[in-house]
């Protein structure tokens, strides 16, 4: 079965036409379009999902990062339209330069090849995948965890009629609906025919694909992200800063898992996330912090949240949920040596008015993003206005943050001779540049 899927996919690729075709952006309306058309049936699989999802006791926040809702079909429908528009900037050749005689050269855009795509929980991630990488050319491999099959099994179909839509090979964009681990194991092993591998998921999966496989990877997601609160900060923005990049889908990779607090800022911190008890999701947020720490919050704030001891291992640890780790600090070097030792390289931030801080955290800090004064949300592709991504990369090659269309293409060298030679100089070739 496995060598059925990657022949399938490499011989959709060879048949594929050349970047730039209008085959692409007319797949790219046509996901949106088929899945309005399937949208109560994509939902109803969703809520199957869910309730399974429950009934195997997985953590509230891995089954919010499963539902879908409205909000998502509107941002599919942004995303069909933003590969629209990106497509042709994005694939266009570059300038043309000279070389020897009348020899000229431009880079042309190429697809990477054969795409494996391994991802969990979030079965959107089923199309936004597809979306940018058929739309650059390559054939994509989509691998969703077990929990979100019934809903794949419907964006499997919306993929497939989008394909016979605009003409392109069947296979170019396949659906893995078995999520048996021996089958990934077995796929991760076809370095002679799948190109690039993309996991996407929690600091376990990453690990496990970059060990297990030889083919290349591009890694997304397992982010062990902090925020450091300089005592220049201003508390409440600081507050807000920290509760929105904590909060909102905890379980995200751009989640906050743990605040370092200058010393200095630390008690009119406290009482500014005081002020905000009566916000309803603030209510559950679960605070991790040292004994010492403890006993400086303030009794109401200590009633109405839950406080526990911090753990040696909870430095560098994703809690994947509502818990935030709180560390007090006294300067910016403690709070720079700190993200060193336990940051996973995606996303960090610092909020504070000192410039020379601002310029000391981001000049020794070195992530995917540096957040200055933002949400740690922020490093989002179409959020920073970089466009459409499928993941963020926490490696140094090839690509590093959101992973966008950009990321999906590679480029070679097209050179017009104009009849010159290098080495065996007769003069037809003619000498003007």
């Amino acid at each position: 079965m496995i060598e059925t899927i990657v022949l399938n996919a490499r011989r959709a690729a060879d048949a594929a036409p050349a970047v730039r075709d209008p085959a692409y952006p007319l797949f790219a309306a046509a996901v949106g379009k088929r899945l309005v058309e399937r949208w109560d049936e994509v939902l109803a699989a969703n809520e199957a999902d869910l309730r399974a999802a429950r009934d195997a006791g997985l953590s509230p926040a891995m089954v919010e990062r499963m539902g879908l809702a409205g909000a998502h079909l509107e941002a599919l429908a942004e995303l069909t339209r933003q590969v629209q528009e990106d497509l042709p900037a994005v694939t266009a050749p570059g300038p043309e330069v000279r070389g020897v005689g009348r020899s000229r050269a431009r880079l042309v855009a190429r697809p990477l090849g054969v795409l494996l795509m391994v991802y969990e929980s979030r079965p959107m991630v089923t199309l936004d995948s597809a979306v940018l990488a058929v739309c650059t050319g390559n054939a994509v491999l989509l691998r969703g965890g077990s929990e979100c099959r019934g809903c794949n099994a419907v964006l499997a179909d919306v993929i497939a009629s989008a394909l016979r839509d605009a003409g392109l090979p069947e296979h170019l964009a396949q659906v893995l609906l078995d999520t048996d681990r021996a089958g990934l194991r077995e796929l991760m092993k076809r370095d002679d025919a799948i190109d690039v591998l993309l996991p996407r998921g929690g600091s376990g999966l990453v690990s496990y694909c970059r060990t297990a496989s030889r083919i290349p990877v591009i890694a997304g997601g397992a982010g062990v992200n902090h925020l450091y609160a300089h005592s220049s900060a201003d508390a409440d923005e600081a507050v807000r800063l920290v509760l929105d990049s904590k909060l909102p889908d905890p379980a995200g990779c751009t989640a906050l898992e743990m605040l370092l607090l200058d010393e200095g800022l630390a008690d009119d911190f406290f009482a500014a996330l005081t002020a905000r008890l009566d916000e309803p999701d603030v209510r559950g947020l679960v605070l991790r912090t040292p004994a010492e720490v403890a006993e400086r919050l303030p009794a109401e704030l200590t009633r109405v949240l839950e406080v526990r001891e911090l753990a040696g291992n909870d430095d560098g640890r994703e809690f994947l949920d509502t818990t935030l780790g709180v560390r007090l600090v006294s300067d910016v070097d403690e709070a720079v040596r700190h993200v060193r030792r336990h940051g996973t390289g995606h996303t960090e931030g610092v909020a504070a008015r000192s410039a020379e801080v601002v310029e000391r955290f981001t000049a020794q800090v070195d992530a995917a993003a540096v957040v200055v004064n933002g949400s740690l949300r922020l490093h989002d592709g179409p959020t920073m206005g970089a466009g459409p991504e499928i993941a963020i990369s926490t490696g140094r090659l090839h690509v590093r943050g959101p992973v966008g269309l950009a990321a999906l293409l590679t480029r070679s060298w097209v050179v017009d001779g104009g009849g010159t030679v290098r080495f065996r100089r007769d003069g037809a070739e003619g000498e003007d540049r």
